[in-house]
């Protein structure tokens, strides 16, 4: 009993020392969040589903939201995103994607996410919220990361 104790000990010890190393050798992450719409609208009103302006170059520009829809069977959110790698080498992407309602307040946010995408190539992408939503919900790119990769 003791040996067994101690060799699983050891099992999680190497796993976390593996996990350590792994950590402190990832690459850094260029983050650049993308600028939110003017929150000018009445509340009530719907909030705007166009993405904002984003400056060429900015990794904002290669992501856009195609779809928004609250799943009809949980009620959660759902987006659609389709991101195209507009840069000069290949690239891992994840996107923030936040759920706002009518009058604008945020409801939850979602994870979208492709690995090693090649210069010009596109990925559909889902980021699911995992909040009952009551109605209407508009998607928004709240930021995105892009790693390059080899």
């Amino acid at each position: 009993m003791t040996l067994s104790v101690l060799g699983w000990l050891v099992l999680l010890g190497g796993c976390g020392a593996l996990v350590a190393v792994t950590v402190s050798h990832a690459p850094k992450p260029r983050t650049l969040p993308v600028t939110e719409a003017p929150q000018d609208k009445a509340p009530g009103k719907d909030a705007p589903s166009e993405e904002p302006a984003v400056e060429e170059g900015n990794p904002a520009a290669d992501v856009k939201v195609t779809k928004c829809v609250v799943d009809s069977l949980t009620t959660w959110p759902v987006a659609d995103v389709e991101i195209v790698n507009h840069g000069d080498s290949k690239a891992t992407y994840v996107v923030n994607v936040e759920f706002v309602d009518g009058s604008g307040t945020r409801l939850g946010e979602g994870l979208a996410a492709t690995d090693s995408l090649a210069v010009g190539q596109k990925a559909k992408e889902q980021a699911q919220g995992l909040v009952k939503v009551p109605g209407k919900v508009t998607c928004r790119v709240s930021k995105v990361t892009r790693y390059l990769t080899n």
